[in-house]
């Protein structure tokens, strides 16, 4: 029997249609919507406004200090703080130039002053540790009045200690005229309880302006404010663990013995004495072989 012949078409294999190639996924970087708070959900963030930090020397008399004095008041209380910078940077002008007027209000820009220092604006605080700067140097020992209050003193201390270098070396300066400016005995002892504080760097920065201080002192002076006292506070600081401590303790151990010994026949003999009297053995050994050797 004859079979039957397929069609030849059918022979063929079905050429199977091609799949389309995917397309490869690019991804397209969205732009970052800036955040806005709930107030202003329709207003462009503002862009930082910056602050001129003016040397004292080149800071000029006011043209008007009487009727400028309301103004500056004005400025101190303002709720915007680059108009609080303008006034402390006018309370400097007043300060070196007119401080007849300034005395007046000068209790009212301790407390801005000590306002401006605890923002966290670092434009804010720098201006106003320069203008304690400039208030030191026109008031002096008129501002131990006003400093009743530890707050001031710390304050300086902190942002000296703080990390914001631009910040810290103003405070370091304001320090320095700090010491230069004000009675080294009522300063000294109003320094004296931060050579034990817990932060290392408030320690060390306290101890570099007690010897500062001490190095303005006789031995009359050294005696009002303790002998003893300075001596053991000095022997606590060379074991401190900053090597700033340590060197104001060696500096503070250098200007007592120096004015000690001024007078002594015996000089070596009579220091050692002091000191076996009043430090323990072992600080005994490491501050006579210091000032001895």
């Amino acid at each position: 029997m004859a079979m039957a012949l397929r069609p030849i078409d059918n022979a063929l294999p079905v050429p199977t249609p091609e799949r389309p190639k995917k397309q490869a996924k690019v991804a397209v970087p969205v732009p970052k919507q800036p955040e806005f708070s709930a107030n202003d959900e329709n207003k462009a963030p503002k862009m930082a406004e910056t602050v001129d930090y003016v040397a004292s020397e080149s800071l000029k008399p006011i043209l008007d200090p009487d009727s400028k004095i309301q103004s500056l008041i004005e400025g101190l209380d303002s709720k915007d703080w680059t108009k609080v910078c303008e006034a402390l940077n006018d309370a400097r002008r007043f300060a070196l130039y007119h401080s007849d007027l300034l005395i007046l209000l000068l209790e009212k820009v301790m407390l801005v002053l000590v306002k401006a220092m605890k923002n966290p604006r670092s434009a804010l605080c720098k201006t106003s540790i320069m203008a304690s700067s400039d208030i030191f140097n026109a008031f002096g020992d008129k501002l131990l009045e006003l400093l009743t209050s530890e707050a001031f003193d710390q304050l300086l201390l902190l942002k000296a200690s703080q990390d914001k270098r631009f910040v810290c070396e103003e405070a370091d300066r304001a320090l320095n005229i700090m010491v230069g400016s004000l009675t080294p005995l009522p300063l000294l002892q109003k320094l004296r309880g931060y050579v034990k504080h817990a932060n290392l760097r408030v320690r060390a920065k306290a101890a570099v302006s007690i010897s500062n201080c001490v190095s303005k002192m006789g031995l009359e002076g050294m005696k009002d404010y303790g002998l003893v006292s300075l001596v053991q506070m000095a022997a606590d600081l060379l074991n401190d663990r900053l090597p700033e401590a340590r060197e104001a303790a060696r500096s503070v151990l250098v200007s007592v013995h120096k004015a000690f010994t001024e007078n002594e026949e015996q000089k070596q003999e009579a220091w050692q004495n002091f000191c076996q009297s009043n430090l323990s053995p072992i600080h005994v050994q490491s501050v006579v072989k210091f000032t001895i050797s």
